[in-house]
This record gives structure tokens, C-alpha cells and sequence, in this order.
């Protein structure tokens, strides 16, 4: 590997960490890769470089999923409150199917309401004598994944059905895409790699779809793949939304990079999802 400035170099590496930084290397390796060795004209700039884009993808992503995130719980206080005609639906055992799923969703319920430090819970806690405060108050504190738990364990199928077709997916398709947008969240938020990544993964796919998507046969289980997804919420949720020329913009500021190994197909411009 070329190295012009050895200093900067073992300062990036003492700050950033040569095991996080390897993630980075390890496609510049020639093959077999078991010999550590690197392709010709290899330079650590490079690697620093690959390493900036995905920090850059990254926060692009959680910034554009923050808007999922709140519309999708609004959606499920929304509808959950209505449909049962009950402001504390969420901690009602009765309206959940999997009392263990329930019991594991009231720790966490219970946990997050005793270490919270929000105004807003303490003042309920000092004015009401209710065990629970209501399920808008509740979704504003409770991490996303417990918040689609508690969806997923719904027991009344208009009420899921209902919080589906507000994102026009039936449930089985929107189950499933929450979870993707979750675990790329969590990836986002612990700082991982997201280039090159191949997830664990697969999305259900809608039986048919009534809004637009992918025509050409793409990867699902790389990151081009939850982009769509994200793409797709945020159509119905901000339909001016730039995620497009933002994903334009990152790319031409990194020309080098390949797009192959982030799942975009030849003409992804043209689906119907992009335009």
C-alpha cells in the first residue's frame, strides 16, 4: 500500500482504529486474499476515502429515516387510539395477540419510563395517578424497534391492516420493511459499515405494489435495496423530498466509488421509483 504521509496516516489510524479501517481494505486485497497483499497503485488515501463516502451515506440515510421513523409511529398512535377508542392501548394486554411478546414489551415500556429524564413523563407521573401515561406520550420515549414490536404483536387485523395501508403495503410487506429500516437505522446509528455490506436480511415483497418501484431484478440484500425502501416511504410521507439529489450529489463528489458494490443496477435513474 502507498502511504505519502506516514504521520497523517498512524493519526487516522490511532483515531479511527486499524480494525475499522480493514473493513475498508479488505476489497483492495488481491486474491487470494489469505496473503495480504495489495492490488497495485493501492494507496491509504484511498482507504480514506471509501471510509469518508460511507460516513457520508450514512448520516444521509438516518437523517432521511428519522422522517419514517415519526411518520410510522403517528400512524400506529393514530390508528391504535382511534380503532380501540382507547388512549392507553398499548399497555392493555387485550389488545395484543402473544401475551410473552406483550410481558417483554411492558419491561421495555417500564424500563425506558424509569431512566427517562423528559419533562413531559415527569409531569404526567406528578399530575396522573394512571400506571402508564397515554401511547402518544409513550412512543415519543420508546426506541423504534419496540415501537414496531408492539405493532407486530397486534391482535386486531383491521387495526394492522389499517397502519399498512396508510403506507400503501399490505401487513406481512410492511412488517418486514420496518425491520429493514430498523436494522439500516441501527447500522447508521452504531457507526458501521454500510459500502459493500451484504445484509442478513430479506425483504417480504407486496403481492402487488400501488405505488411505483423497481422494475429491474436488484440485489436485496444490499444497501441500493433499503435506499428503495426508504425512497418509497418517504414518496408518501414528504413527496417533495430530495433524497434523490441528495444521493446524486454524494455520488458525484466520490466518482471513484463503486456503485456495483452498494447494489445499484445499470439504469437505476430511469425505475419507476426515481423518477
Amino acid at each position: 500500500m502507498e502511504i505519502t504521509d506516514e504521520e497523517k496516516a498512524a493519526h487516522y489510524l490511532s483515531h479511527i482504529g486499524y480494525y475499522r479501517l480493514s473493513a475498508y481494505m479488505y476489497p483492495l486485497l488481491l486474491i487470494p486474499k489469505e496473503q495480504h497483499l495489495f492490488k497495485q497503485g493501492v494507496a491509504f488515501s484511498k482507504v480514506m476515502r471509501l471510509y469518508r463516502f460511507d460516513k457520508k451515506l450514512r448520516l444521509m440515510l438516518f437523517n432521511e429515516i428519522e422522517k419514517i421513523e415519526v411518520a410510522v409511529r403517528c400512524a400506529i398512535v393514530n390508528f391504535g387510539t382511534e380503532m380501540t377508542g382507547n388512549p392507553f392501548w398499548m399497555t392493555d394486554p387485550d389488545n395484543f395477540a402473544n401475551s410473552a411478546k406483550f410481558t417483554r414489551s411492558i419491561h421495555l415500556i417500564e424500563d425506558e419510563l424509569n431512566h427517562t429524564k423528559e419533562d413531559f413523563i415527569n409531569h404526567f407521573k406528578e399530575v396522573y395517578t394512571n400506571q402508564y401515561p397515554p401511547s402518544w406520550m409513550l412512543t415519543e420515549v420508546l426506541p423504534f424497534g419496540v415501537v414496531t414490536n408492539v405493532y407486530s404483536n397486534i391482535k386486531s387485523k383491521k387495526i394492522k391492516k389499517r397502519i399498512a395501508q396508510s403506507f400503501g403495503l399490505q401487513v406481512a410487506p410492511f412488517e418486514s420493511w420496518l425491520t429493514i429500516i430498523t436494522v439500516t437505522r441501527n447500522s447508521c446509528c452504531h457507526h458501521a459499515r454500510i459500502w459493500n455490506r451484504t445484509f442478513s436480511i430479506r425483504a417480504t415483497m407486496p403481492v402487488r405494489m400501488s405505488r411505483p418501484w423497481l422494475s429491474l431484478p436488484t440485489d436485496p440484500l444490499k444497501v441500493y435495496f433499503d435506499m428503495c425502501i426508504i425512497k418509497y416511504f418517504l414518496d408518501i410521507i414528504s413527496p417533495n423530498n430530495d433524497m434523490l439529489d441528495k444521493m446524486k450529489s454524494l455520488l458525484t463528489a466520490f466518482p471513484e466509488i463503486d456503485k456495483k458494490a452498494l447494489g445499484f443496477t445499470e439504469g437505476w435513474e430511469d425505475e419507476p421509483l426515481w423518477r
